[in-house]
């Protein structure tokens, strides 16, 4: 089996590659990479592997670029430290995920399925495979009754959601309003996470709708957004590493 490893924090990729050699002693670990820009050339120029254990957050930015500038062939599983980011962003792409520090028994099964995938040897069955972990098409519209008809809002057009008292709305970037019948939890796994990040039990937000983030007491973040600054979004100390992720930061 070969293996690419990539992963910026140097710990994390020998603790790796030590329990891959572990589990697989006849694993060949190809090379270590650490960034994006790095792993596209790499990729570009060399035969895929078997298999690739990719982190998320690199030194460069987020690893997902990396399939925006490379058609990757190959069973990846994720390595990361943000368990909520891996599998709401990234999981669709992904044979596995493990999360830091890897625990050998998760590497052992992610290993178990990468053997399912090697023993696929008809081509067309192993695309097949591969078109599973595409990304879900995600809503792009609502169809809501409006008086003695329907009424479709774009998602496109919506500036973020709230709820309150179990009442869903979004509210549009035209600055009006509208009640959506699906809560938040519902919307979460419906909406581009791209787009819309949860951002606590009250609000999502589209990205393009923040307009200032700022620090808050206990490592939280308070979000101002756009043609609305009277309202304040507190996101969790926990939440707060996944929104700067998500926004760039």
């Amino acid at each position: 089996m070969n293996v690419l490893i990539i992963e910026d924090e140097q710990p994390n990729a020998e603790r790796l590659k030590r329990l891959i050699l572990e589990i697989r002693p006849q694993a060949v670990i190809l090379d270590v990479l650490e960034s994006i820009a790095e792993s596209v050339d790499w990729l570009s120029n060399n035969p895929f592997p078997d298999v690739i254990m990719m982190d998320i957050q690199l030194s460069d930015g987020v690893s997902f670029e990396i399939f925006n500038q490379i058609k990757l062939e190959v069973p990846i599983v994720f390595v990361t430290a943000y368990d909520e980011y891996a599998i709401k962003a990234f999981k669709q792409y992904s044979v596995d995920y493990l999360l830091k520090p890897v625990d050998r028994d998760e590497l052992v099964a992610a290993f178990e399925k990468l053997d399912y995938i090697t023993q696929i040897s008809d081509r067309q069955s192993f695309e097949k495979l591969l078109t599973a972990f595409q990304p879900k098409e995600y809503r792009n519209r609502f169809l809501i009754p409006f008086r003695d008809e329907f009424k479709t809002i774009l998602v496109s057009d919506i500036h973020y959601f709230s709820s309150e008292m179990r009442i869903t709305k979004a509210y549009l970037i035209d600055g009006s309003e509208i009640i959506i019948p699906q809560t938040l939890d519902e919307l979460e796994k419906q909406l581009d996470p791209r787009l819309f990040f949860r951002a606590n039990r009250q609000f999502i937000v589209h990205i393009d709708s923040i307009s200032r983030v700022f620090n808050y007491f206990n490592s939280k973040l308070k979000v101002i957004l756009k043609n609305n600054s009277s309202i304040e979004i507190i996101v969790s100390r926990d939440k707060a590493p996944l929104l700067k992720s998500w926004l760039g930061y």
